[in-house]
Order: C-alpha cells, then sequence, then structure tokens
C-alpha cells in the first residue's frame, strides 16, 4: 500500500485537498512529499478516525510519541510538527489552540 493511499481511506480527497493547499503556498515538491508522509503517519496513529474529527489534543499525542517513543531527531521533530500545524490550519480549516502543547524535541 502506498502511503498516501490510507490518507485517502481516511476521508476520500484528503490527498487532493493537501495536495492543493501546498500548490497554493508554492511548497517544492520535496515538502509535498514529507507532508504528505507526516500527515499520512499522524492518520495511522490515530487509527484512520475521520480527519476532521482529529482534534489538537491528537497532535499533541502523536508528538509526544514521536519524541518520547521514537525518539526522532530534533529535525524530524520540527518537520512532523511543521507538517500537522499546516494539515490543521490549511487543509482542515483549524485553528490551533495555543500550542501544540509538546515541547520540541
Amino acid at each position: 500500500m502506498d502511503i498516501t493511499e490510507a490518507l485517502e481511506q481516511s476521508q476520500p480527497g484528503l490527498v487532493g485537498r493537501v495536495k492543493d493547499a501546498i500548490h497554493k503556498h508554492k511548497l517544492n515538491q520535496r515538502s509535498e512529499q514529507t507532508y504528505l508522509h507526516w500527515i499520512t503517519r499522524f492518520v495511522l496513529f490515530s487509527d484512520m478516525k475521520d480527519p476532521d474529527a482529529l482534534a489538537n489534543e491528537d497532535r499533541r499525542l502523536f508528538l509526544e510519541y514521536l519524541n518520547d517513543r521514537m525518539r526522532v531527531s530534533r529535525a524530524r521533530f520540527n518537520q512532523a510538527s511543521q507538517a500537522l500545524a499546516f494539515f490543521y490550519e490549511d487543509v482542515l480549516g483549524k485553528t490551533p489552540a495555543g500550542d501544540n502543547g509538546c515541547a520540541a524535541a
């Protein structure tokens, strides 16, 4: 299964919405790949819940998982955090509740 297939299964048309938002911001192809990677991992971590139902608490739990359990590097943690901020704000249209509740790695 291609990684974006899981994202599409969680909500049909979601990959297109993410790509449209990326192109709107004129991000490069590598940023697109990175954002799609982290957004998909987040949706899979959240048991493929409908992305519109995901709350800031879900984002906080995922970032804590990356930091505490997976021990990703600071650079990867920041990539994931930026991708999720983009996903929530530019794709889902949700405003963040303060910060994401998780300190940098």
